[in-house]
Parts: C-alpha cells; sequence; structure tokens
C-alpha cells in the first residue's frame, strides 16, 4: 500500500498539480487505509503561523478555527509540533495542557487524542501532519510508519511548491524595489475588467538620467528606491507597480474617479522632500498622468489613455499632473503619425530644401535664400514644413531633419558657387534639439568643409519659441559661442510670442527677421505701422539687420520701403523654389557683392524663374 500511495503522489508532484489537491489524495488514501482515524496537514509560514493545507474529513468550522494561529510551545499537537520540530503525541486531548485552548474544538468532535509530526524542508518547519483519534492513545507501529513516509511525501510536495512560488514571485516583483513589475501590472489590469470609476496614475522620474550621469548608478538606484517607497506609501497595498526603468504605475479604485487627482497630487507633495541616493543630496521629481476609467472603457483603453496623458505632461507641465480628457489621444495620435511619416521620408531621402529668395526691396535682387524643408509623400506631392511641425517635437527626428537639411543645402551651395553665381547666404533653421544635443559647432563645421562651402555664406535661423522660450541657458550660450566663430544668428518669426527687445542686449543676433502677423497689418490708421517702424530704428541703432517676412502684396512692400526696411521676402516676390529653379533666380536677380551705388526708390518688382 505504501509503495502504491508513494509512486501515485510523487507522480502528481511531477506532474506539477496543485499542492492542496496532492496532499487531500494522500489524506483521503491514508484514511481509507487505516480505520479510525483522522487525518490532517498543515502548513507553517515563514512567519510561524498555521494554515489548514489538507484535512478531508475534518468539518469547515474546525479548519477555519486554526488558520492563522501562531505556533508555540503550548498550541495544541500541531502547533506545538512546528514549534519544536519534533513530533508530539497527546492521548488525552481533555486533560492536557497543551490542549488548553483549544480543546473545546476538538472534543465536540469526538477526538481524544491527537499525533502530530513536522515536515521539514528547505532546513525549516514548512508544515505538521497530523492523526486524529477517536480514543485516548498514541500510535501504533503500522501507523508509524505509514506517518513516516507520508511526511516525506509532504516534505517534497512542500519544498516543490515553495521553488513554484519563489520563481512566480520573482517573475511579477521588481527586483531592485520589491514592487510588482510589468507582468504583475498586466495580470492585475486585465483583472480590472469593463467597469467604470477605477484610474491609473503613470509616474515618469524626471531627473534619474542626471542622478546617473552626475553621480553614478548607485545613486540612480538610491533614487529609483526613493521614489517606489515613497509612492507605494501614498497607494493602496499591493497597488503600485514599477513598469522598468523611470517609471511607475499605480492603480486607484474609487467609485467615480474623484480619487485620482488627490492620489496624484499627493504623490507630487511626497517627493518633494529631498533624498540621501549614494551620499549625495537629491530632490526626486517626477511627472505624472492618469485617466480615468468611463463607461465601456477596456482596461487598454484606459492605460492607453494614462499613456497619452503622461506624453502629454511630459511634453508640456514638467514635474506636474495632468489627467486625461477626450481629444488629447487624437492629438498625440496626430503627432505620432507625423512622427512616423517624417521618420520614413528621413530613411528614404524625401526630405529635400526649398529656397525662398531674399531680396532688396528697391530692387527687387536676390540677395540671399531661406532654406525650407520640403516632404515629398510617396504619391509624389509636396508637403511645407508647417504640415509635419508636430514631428519636430520629437528630439531625434528633429536633429536628424536638421542634418540631412544640413548636408543637402552645403551641396547646393557649393554647386553654386562652382557655377560663378552671386550667392552671398542661405538661411538655416535650427530647433531646440540641435542647440541641446551639444554638437551643433562640429556638425556645421564637418558638414559644410567636407562641401567646401565658407561658413560666411551661412546664416543661422532660431525662431522666438526657441531663442527665449527655454528655461536654462544652453542656447544662449550657444548663440553667443556660434557668434564669436564668425557666424551670423537671425532671429525668426520676431514678435510672435516672447518678443523682448531688452534679449537683444544680452542675447544679440545679426539679424531679426519681423513676423509676417505684423506685415500684414501695414494699413492705414493701424498701430503695425508704428510698432514696425519703431522697430526698424531701434534695429538699425543696435547694429541689426531686419527682413520683413510674409510680403504678399505690392502696397505692403511699397510701405516697408517708406518705412526704411531694406529687405523681405513673401510670396510677391517669389515662394519657395527646388535648387533648379534657384540658379535660374541667382542667374537673373542675384545682388552682386558690390551694388553699384544706391538704388534709386522704385515700385518693388516681383521676380521669378519663369521666362
Amino acid at each position: 500500500m505504501l509503495l502504491e500511495l508513494q509512486n501515485s503522489i510523487l507522480e502528481m508532484i511531477a506532474r506539477g498539480e496543485p499542492l492542496k489537491a496532492t496532499i487531500d489524495r494522500l489524506c483521503a488514501a491514508v484514511e481509507a487505509s487505516v480505520p479510525g482515524i483522522v487525518c490532517s496537514v498543515l502548513s507553517v509560514d515563514q512567519q510561524g503561523l498555521l494554515h489548514p493545507l489538507s484535512g478531508p474529513s475534518l468539518p469547515a468550522h474546525y479548519s477555519a478555527a486554526l488558520d492563522g494561529v501562531p505556533i508555540g510551545p503550548c498550541v495544541g499537537s500541531c502547533g506545538t509540533a512546528a514549534f519544536l520540530g519534533q513530533p508530539v503525541t497527546v492521548v488525552d486531548i481533555e486533560n492536557d495542557p497543551l490542549w488548553a485552548d483549544f480543546k473545546s474544538l476538538a472534543l465536540p468532535l469526538g477526538f481524544r487524542a491527537c499525533w502530530s509530526t513536522p515536515i521539514i524542508s528547505s532546513g525549516r518547519v514548512t508544515g505538521t501532519f497530523a492523526f486524529y483519534f477517536k480514543e485516548r492513545r498514541g500510535p501504533s507501529e503500522i501507523e508509524e510508519r505509514i506517518v513516516a513516509a507520508c511526511v516525506h511525501l509532504c516534505a517534497i510536495a512542500l519544498e516543490r511548491n515553495e521553488r513554484v512560488n519563489e520563481r512566480q514571485r520573482l517573475a511579477y516583483t521588481d527586483v531592485l524595489t520589491g514592487l510588482p513589475n510589468r507582468a504583475s501590472f498586466n495580470l492585475v489590469l486585465a483583472e480590472q475588467g469593463v467597469k467604470h470609476g477605477w484610474g491609473i496614475l503613470l509616474a515618469d522620474m524626471d531627473n534619474l538620467k542626471l542622478v546617473n550621469d552626475t553621480f553614478g548608478h548607485g545613486a540612480g538606484d538610491d533614487l529609483i528606491k526613493a521614489v517606489a517607497d515613497r509612492i507605494a506609501s501614498v497607494a493602496e497595498t499591493g497597488r503600485t507597480f514599477r513598469l522598468g526603468g523611470d517609471e511607475f504605475a499605480v492603480i486607484v479604485n474609487s467609485g467615480d474617479g474623484s480619487e485620482l487627482a488627490l492620489v496624484a497630487a499627493e504623490i507630487l507633495q511626497t517627493l518633494k522632500a529631498p533624498s540621501l541616493c549614494g551620499g549625495h543630496v537629491v530632490f526626486p521629481a517626477a511627472t505624472l498622468g492618469g485617466a480615468v476609467a468611463a463607461v465601456g472603457d477596456t482596461p487598454d483603453q484606459v492605460r492607453q489613455n494614462a499613456d497619452y496623458a503622461l506624453y502629454h505632461a511630459k511634453e508640456r507641465s514638467r514635474g506636474q499632473y495632468i489627467e486625461y480628457v477626450p481629444g488629447l489621444g487624437t492629438a498625440i495620435t496626430r503627432r505620432f503619425r507625423a512622427i512616423h511619416d517624417v521618420s520614413l521620408a528621413l530613411s528614404e531621402g524625401r526630405i529635400d530644401a526649398h529656397y525662398q529668395p531674399i531680396v532688396r526691396l528697391e530692387s527687387g535682387d536676390v540677395v540671399g535664400f531661406e532654406a525650407l524643408c520640403r516632404m515629398t509623400t510617396k504619391t509624389g506631392e509636396i508637403v511645407a514644413a508647417a504640415d509635419f511641425q508636430e514631428a519636430m517635437k520629437d528630439a531625434h527626428v528633429a536633429a536628424q531633419l536638421t542634418l540631412q537639411m544640413l548636408q543637402r543645402v552645403a551641396a547646393d551651395m557649393r554647386r553654386w558657387l562652382d557655377l560663378g553665381l552671386p550667392l552671398q547666404h542661405v538661411g538655416i533653421n535650427l530647433s531646440a534639439a540641435d542647440f541641446h544635443n551639444g554638437n551643433l559647432q562640429p556638425r556645421l563645421s564637418e558638414t559644410f568643409g567636407k562641401a567646401g562651402v565658407p561658413l560666411k555664406h551661412l546664416i543661422l535661423e532660431v525662431t522666438e519659441s526657441v531663442y527665449l522660450g527655454q528655461r536654462d541657458h544652453v542656447v544662449a550660450d550657444e548663440i553667443k559661442a556660434l557668434r564669436q566663430r564668425g557666424l551670423r544668428v537671425a532671429l525668426d518669426d520676431f514678435g510672435t510670442g516672447f518678443a523682448s527687445l531688452t534679449h537683444l542686449l544680452t542675447v544679440p543676433v545679426d539679424i531679426i527677421k519681423i513676423d509676417k502677423s505684423f506685415i500684414d497689418r501695414l494699413v492705414p490708421g493701424d498701430g503695425g505701422i508704428a510698432i514696425v517702424e519703431g522697430l526698424l530704428g531701434i534695429a538699425e541703432k543696435l547694429g541689426i539687420r531686419v527682413v520683413a517676412e510674409g510680403i504678399e502684396t505690392n502696397a505692403q512692400a511699397r510701405q516697408l520701403v517708406a518705412l526704411g526696411c531694406r529687405l523681405g521676402q513673401g510670396y510677391y516676390f517669389s515662394k519657395a523654389v527646388d535648387r533648379d529653379e534657384a540658379v535660374i533666380l541667382l542667374r537673373r536677380f542675384g545682388q552682386t557683392d558690390n551694388p553699384a551705388g544706391p538704388q534709386p526708390l522704385t515700385i518693388p518688382r516681383r521676380i521669378s524663374a519663369a521666362t
């Protein structure tokens, strides 16, 4: 019988059958083979608490009463055997002091004696195997042999179960923080089902890379652990997850989702306190995005909405919390699509430069070009940069696009110089990413040096949003360094948002390009005339050249000439043209380096590459 039972139980263990089913099978077989006994197996957890594992013939209320009872020197037969690590036989439950606190449970069931043997696996007591008797007695010799075999089988089953549980714990736990990981988050998320009122918070650490680069990865790990502990202290137990790297998630359960913003605010507040990381004082910071489940939303939809909110927060409100609202996902999806389209166009060589002439207003002579980015679609349509401006908010795409434009423009300028055309300068637009990448000057020198184009022919155009929209000094310092190397810098779209003449004193530029919105207001009685006239006067006194952008009518051109503006560009003169038409414009209208004296005031003329 023992050999057959052993083979049966070992086979169940090898197949990976559930622990309870395996031990239930063992107990049932033993009770069938040994008349007059009731079999019980309890497990003992790491905290020394008893938990019913199997007792086929025990009533549910009896097993429930033992659940969570601490082992000890006077805790019945089982609790005492687990505590002492040796078998305990009580032949008279009613009068034995070990059962003083538990006999009221056993006696009504007719149990008069209990013999319990500890189960030892992995070097510790992991359970107990017990026989209850209806009469006052201890075990027989055959019962001792049966229990010895059963205890051994139970030890194997419990040890295997602990290994399985540990593997599962590691699979669903982040090693560094001890928090549930991404896999665990996915499981818990799936359990939410289609119900409304709950929500997801996503938190992205703002300064982990800086700490890693400055103080080392040990300090970075300390920062991750500090942030993990603080977020977990705010959220419900077991509802904080580390998704990987510097990203965390919190699942918030509430009836109507109103708690989401409150939890987010509490997280931001608790993160503010300084933390000692690798011996250095660091101020943790994070950006949060969240979404509440609306009626009919699946867990995946809620998660995606929280992703949209976090992405938006990182773009617009670093260090703050933004909650998803309908429509936000559409805007971000549009940006993702733009990034994808431009990235593909870059890899396929469908990004090119077109050139809008900059003319001397009195004569219409071409004094230079502004290089404008154009993308050719797969169907052959040429798309202006304004139509894929969203892609420029991705630093990698912006940097790649600038590099390709620099290469295209350098090659075109070399060709025009070889043709002996009167080329003076070409302006190239730069993004914030170009300044923050830290290698702008070497890239310019290398690209134009390879093409054999002197940098004196280059003008770097920077929009106001880049020039003044940054909270650090990177852009300002780079502009100063570029000008010290002899490069000219133009401030594009002047007057559109951050205009401040005082900045021209601290971060000087060589050229101001007055935005089209001012040129459109050059009509009698409009205050725009006074503003443009004032800007022209101030720029002249500061030694800054001025280019009027977006000139569309002869009247605007004449008004600008009357105000003293010498240079302009716009559709009135020419749209942006490809490199071949630019050659024609330079041949027909290019201004030589030494024009023959002042030109008489004439009606500003249109120019065209068409013959």
